[in-house]
């Protein structure tokens, strides 16, 4: 999901409680429902983090451009 570009932005707070700000690819994902509670889930497993929110957001809106360069390999975009 990070190798994609989805995540924005992570903020981890004083009371160690990280709020993940993330996108999708398309707001009729089929994953839409699972994917952030995926990304609360693992993050609350990091050792440290008390707790995890997801914010989806939609701005600015996700490219492939967003995709580091072994993600753009693994799934062949060049």
């Amino acid at each position: 999901i990070y190798e994609l570009g989805l995540v924005y932005e992570i903020i981890v707070d004083a009371d160690r409680k990280a709020l993940i700000k993330m996108t999708l690819t398309s707001p009729a994902c089929p994953s839409a429902q699972q994917i952030p509670q995926e990304v609360r889930y693992k993050v609350k497993a990091i050792p440290g983090i008390a707790d995890a929110w997801v914010e989806i957001v939609w701005e600015p809106p996700w490219d492939k451009e967003r995709m580091s360069e072994a993600a753009k390999l693994t799934l062949r975009f060049f």
